[in-house]
C-alpha cells in the first residue's frame, strides 16, 4: 500500500511579493496589508524580508545611513513619559547632568563622525526648549558645522514654540526629531503631561520652518497590532522623512520595568511593515535593537536602511566596531563613504587573528558552554 505524500502547507510568500509589486508600481499598502505582515507566521519571515527588501533596494540600494546621538542634557525631565528613564518619577540609575560644554559636544560628535556617521542628533531632555536653550543649540550647530561642513544636524529638544524652528533652521540645523511614539488611541496610556496633539503640532512647526521632519515610534508599550498599524499610517500621513523605530528598553525604576513583549522575529516584522507602509522613507533601527533583535540585527537591515552608531541617550549600545563589521559582512556601504565599512572597522581594530583555545578539554579551565 502506497502512502500519499503529504500536501505542502500553503505559503503566503506570493502575497508579500504581490504587495511589493503593487507598491513598486505606484500603489500603497493598506491597513489590512500591514496587519498581514505583522501577523505573518515566523516560518514566513524570510519571505516577508525578501519582499520588503525589494522596496528597500529600489530606494536606497545597499547603503546604510549612520547616525550618532549626543545627549546634551540628561535626566531632570518634568514630563512623565512612562517608558523613559529620564522622566519625572523615574528612579533608573542613569547619568544626570546639565548642558554639555561646546568642547564636550564637539568631542562627542567628532567620535561619531570618525566612525562613519553622517548625521549628528543633538538631544536634550525636557518638555521643550527655552529661548536660551535655542541659543545654546544654535551656537553648537554653528561650531559643529564649522569643523564638519558636510555633517547633517538633527535637533531633538521637545515641544517647539512659535519661531523656534525658524531659528534652528537659520543656524544650520537640518532636521528636527519629535517622535509620536505610539498610536493616538494609546497615547494617554503612556504619558499624561502632554497630549498626542502637542506632539503632532511640534512636527508641524518643524516642517513649516523648513526642517526635515524626523518622527517615529516605540514598539512594546502594550499596544495592539492595530495600534502599531495606526501609528505607522499616522507617520505616513505626517510625511516624516526619517522614521526611527525604537524597541522598548524596560529600565528598572520606570513603570515599564520587566515589560518584555517583543521577540526578534516580531521586531523584524515591525520594521518590514514600516517599509511596506513608507517604502521611500528612511527607516531607522533605533533604541533597543541590540536587546531585542539580537542575532537578527543584520537581517533587519535588509528592510531598514539606517542605524544609530554607538551609545543611546541613557543606555550603552553595541561596540561601534561590531556595528561596522556587521555592515561589511552584510554587503552594505555606509552612506556618504566610498569605502566599505569593514575597512573602517579594521582600522579601529586590526586584531583579526583566531583566538587560541585555552579552556575546556585538555585544560583545568571550565569549557565555554
Amino acid at each position: 500500500m502506497t502512502t500519499a505524500a503529504p500536501t505542502p502547507a500553503p505559503t503566503t510568500a506570493p502575497t508579500f511579493d504581490l504587495l511589493a509589486d503593487r507598491i513598486l508600481a505606484g500603489g500603497t499598502a493598506t491597513a489590512e496589508d500591514a496587519l498581514a505582515v505583522l501577523r505573518a507566521d515566523d516560518t514566513e519571515l524570510l519571505h516577508v524580508v525578501a519582499a520588503a527588501g525589494r522596496l528597500r533596494r529600489a530606494h536606497f540600494g545597499n547603503t546604510v545611513k549612520v547616525n550618532y546621538l549626543v545627549n546634551l542634557k540628561s535626566g531632570l525631565c518634568q514630563e512623565n513619559c512612562n517608558y523613559c528613564s529620564q522622566a519625572l518619577g523615574s528612579t533608573a540609575p542613569i547619568l544626570k547632568y546639565s548642558w554639555l560644554s561646546a568642547d564636550q559636544t564637539l568631542k562627542q560628535a567628532g567620535a561619531g563622525l570618525r566612525g562613519g556617521a553622517s548625521r549628528v542628533c543633538l538631544v536634550a531632555s525636557g518638555r521643550g526648549p527655552s529661548d536660551r536653550d535655542i541659543d545654546k543649540v544654535t551656537e553648537l550647530t554653528r561650531a559643529l558645522k564649522s569643523e564638519h561642513p558636510d555633517v547633517e544636524v538633527c535637533a531633538c529638544l521637545g515641544l517647539l514654540q512659535d519661531g523656534q524652528g525658524e531659528r534652528l533652521r537659520e543656524a544650520g540645523v537640518d532636521a528636527y526629531n519629535h517622535n509620536i511614539n505610539t498610536a493616538e488611541s494609546h497615547h494617554d496610556q503612556i504619558v499624561q503631561t502632554h497630549t498626542y496633539d502637542d506632539r503632532v503640532d511640534t512636527i508641524g512647526k518643524a516642517k513649516s520652518a523648513g526642517l526635515s521632519p524626523c518622527s517615529g515610534l516605540i514598539a512594546g508599550l502594550g499596544e495592539t497590532d492595530e495600534q502599531l498599524v495606526e501609528a505607522l499610517f499616522a507617520l505616513a500621513a505626517l510625511d516624516a522623512d526619517s522614521i526611527p523605530v525604537n524597541f522598548l528598553m524596560p529600565f528598572d525604576g520606570t513603570p515599564y520595568e520587566n515589560t518584555w513583549e517583543l521577540s526578534p522575529t516580531r521586531c523584524v516584522k515591525i520594521l518590514a511593515m514600516a517599509r511596506f507602509v513608507c517604502p521611500d522613507k528612511e527607516i531607522r533601527i533605533a533604541g533597543g535593537r541590540e536587546m531585542h533583535l539580537r542575532s537578527l540585527q543584520a537581517l533587519a537591515l535588509q528592510v531598514a536602511n539606517s542605524i544609530f552608531l554607538g551609545d543611546y541617550l541613557t543606555s550603552e549600545g553595541q561596540d561601534a566596531r561590531a556595528d561596522l563589521q556587521m555592515l561589511e559582512d552584510s554587503g552594505f556601504v555606509v552612506l556618504g563613504s566610498e569605502e566599505a565599512p569593514g575597512r573602517e572597522a579594521e582600522a579601529l581594530d586590526p586584531a583579526r587573528d583566531p583566538a587560541i583555545r585555552r579552556r575546556g578539554a585538555g585544560t583545568e579551565v571550565p569549557a565555554n558552554a
